[in-house]
């Protein structure tokens, strides 16, 4: 009987655990760091570039960055902060789009399905819709003034 008692505590203490795990963030210490200014500095990006691709130095963020991205790839950024969230696809959104030959590099390494490419040019497809529709909706509104 004792160790039936003994068995159950120690199952409902490792469930607990592994469900802190599970809904712990990732450290929040870098969160302050400017992105816009990292995404508008050339050598800045590059620096993070070649650091997740182990191809050159990291500093203590790009190291954490590093660390953290194939888990939160595989996982939709489910322990990052919203602060990490909006950060992270606006600098994987920036990229995409303006370096799209260190995209593939990063891409076939962190995410060789491309499932997160797919994902935000579906939802950017679906705002340039919204952003028609408004646009149409204004004009017509303009139009019936005049």
């Amino acid at each position: 009987m004792r160790y039936l008692l003994l068995i159950m505590v120690l199952l409902v203490y490792l469930t607990v655990q592994n469900n802190a795990i599970e809904t712990s963030t990732y450290t929040t210490k870098y969160d302050g760091i400017d992105l816009d200014e990292v995404i508008s500095n050339d050598r800045l990006l590059t620096g993070y570039i070649k650091c997740l691709l182990e191809e050159g130095p990291c500093t203590a963020d790009g190291k954490e960055l590093k660390e953290n991205l194939p888990d939160a790839i595989e996982n939709n950024c489910k322990r990052c902060s919203q602060r990490q969230r909006e950060g992270a696809n606006k600098v994987m959104h920036y990229i995409i789009d303006h370096r799209p030959d260190d995209w593939v590099t990063l891409e076939k390494k962190y995410d060789p399905e491309g499932n997160y490419k797919t994902k935000y040019l579906a939802s950017k497809e679906s705002e340039g819709k919204q952003a028609d529709a408004a646009k149409s909706e204004e004009d017509a509104k303009n139009a019936s003034r005049e």
